[in-house]
């Protein structure tokens, strides 16, 4: 009877083992680098939304961030999180 428990046992704690590091731990690292991401967010910076938007950072103010895009000055209000990538930094 233990040697059924135990083929049984130890191939499913390997399998677990195995999605854990394949699956979750990955995700964690990717969460872990948007929230800095996010947090380290600044003022001239450009950057490209959840939606495709491409512009660049004017204002911060809590959750929201003012995304000025075009030559004509559009201003478009988005919340921090639909931020989705920063595509250089401004110098200087």
């Amino acid at each position: 009877m233990e040697q059924i428990l135990v083929g049984f046992v130890l191939p499913m704690a390997l399998v677990f083992g195995l999605m854990y590091v394949m699956l979750i731990l990955p995700q964690k690292r990717k969460e872990k680098k948007t929230k800095e991401l996010l947090n380290s967010l600044q003022v001239g910076w450009t950057v490209t939304s959840i939606g495709g938007i491409y512009g660049k950072i004017v204002n911060i103010k809590d959750d929201e961030v003012t995304i000025e895009t075009s030559v004509e000055k559009t201003k478009i209000v988005v919340k921090r999180w639909a931020v989705k990538d920063v595509v250089k930094p401004a110098e200087g």
